[in-house]
């Protein structure tokens, strides 16, 4: 009987990069750094002996050396373990120290941890004030930072007694641009503040003027539409306010956007239920009719306003307005839109108003 069995070897599995890599690792003589205990191995405790054999700066050498062909290789990683690991012997030689950190350093940047190569900048400097690679380094992470100032001040530190050194030049040149780029758009910034502030302000008085009160919302949504001057108006003094029109009976409403507050309601009215065309879905009985229609403004203090045809929202807001000696009143500007009832004349009218008035009293 045949089979689908496989005879001889199993081929090999491929593996990734990073997994032979790693596979290398746990080889002694192609680990990247040896275990700091004493190891059971005796290949990796014949290494050990080795790295850590001779003086504290022959040892420190060691590391450096290794740790710098891991640089050149660009294994920023493993290169910074070596040089850490020569720190760690602590060197008698304070240049040997002094490069070990740098070169540390250097690793850290390109592993982008600038807080780690300001700190080992610092101690480099520490021991050897006119290290150059220190102030060089130094500046490359205050620069990326966008801590401009430091950045700058670390190369004319340099520049003092390294004049003509190129690469800090260089990084000053830079930081100066940036710094530029970064006080300009600080600059904008704070005029925009300053613009967005001054039209809050004018906002405001506008709304005092008319009798407007603003009631934020509860819920901290934001409205689409938002009251705004109008940019038509030479004077810059025209306000344009969202309006919502209610049909309470039919549970429905509208929104017009940008309402021109000298527009009079008869205007909007007009044209959205003029007699000639089809009425909206929900005005089965052909009742929202231009000409057979009235509207209504309440008011901070439950007042009922009725809109004459030829009032414009500007008249309205003055209507509004309490009386002299008496608590403040005017329309409420609830997440930037005003709000008005629609209702056709007669009994639907007279209901609504008797509904009003008896929920208002009542409360």
């Amino acid at each position: 009987m045949a089979t689908n069995e496989t005879i001889g070897p199993s081929p090999p599995q491929r593996r990734t990069l990073e997994e032979t890599m790693a596979e290398f690792d746990t080889i002694p003589l192609f680990m990247k750094s040896l275990p700091e205990e004493p190891a059971n191995d005796p290949i990796i405790a014949a290494l050990q002996s080795i790295a850590y054999e001779g003086t504290p700066d022959e040892i420190a050498l060691n590391f450096k050396e290794q740790g710098n062909e891991y640089f050149k290789g660009k294994r920023y990683r493993e290169a910074m373990g070596f040089y850490t690991q020569g720190i760690d012997a602590k060197p008698i030689d304070a240049a040997l120290l002094e490069a070990l950190l740098c070169n540390r350093a250097a690793c850290n940047l390109e592993l982008q941890n600038y807080g780690t190569v300001l700190r080992d900048c610092s101690t480099a400097l520490s021991i050897n004030p006119r290290s150059s690679k220190a102030f060089y380094r130094s500046a490359m992470a205050l620069l990326t930072l966008e801590r401009a100032d430091e950045a700058i001040d670390c190369c004319d530190r340099c520049l003092k007694f390294d004049p003509d050194n190129k690469g800090v030049q260089s990084i000053r040149s830079k930081t100066l641009e940036r710094k530029a780029a970064l006080e300009k758009k600080e600059k904008e910034r704070l005029e925009r503040i300053r613009r967005e502030k001054a039209a809050e302000t004018k906002l405001t008085l506008a709304y005092r003027e008319r009798n407007l009160i603003v009631i934020p919302p509860k819920d901290g949504s934001q409205n689409p539409y938002a009251p705004h001057f109008d940019p038509e108006d030479p004077t810059d003094s025209s306000l344009i306010i969202p309006v919502f029109f209610l049909y309470p009976q039919h549970a429905t409403s509208d929104v017009i956007p940008e309402f021109v507050e000298d527009t009079p309601f008869a205007a909007h009215i007009a044209s959205m239920f003029p007699p000639q065309v089809p009425p909206p879905n929900w005005d089965t009985k052909r009742e929202y009719v231009d000409g057979q229609l009235v509207i209504y403004a309440m008011t901070h203090r439950k007042r009922l306003l009725k809109v004459g045809k030829k009032m414009s929202l500007r008249d309205v807001c003055a209507a509004a307005k309490g009386k002299d000696g008496e608590n403040k009143d005017g329309l409420e500007l609830k997440d930037g839109c005003l709000t008005f009832v629609v209702l056709p004349k007669g009994e639907v009218e007279i209901k609504w108003v008797n509904e009003y008035k008896s929920g208002r009293d009542s409360s």
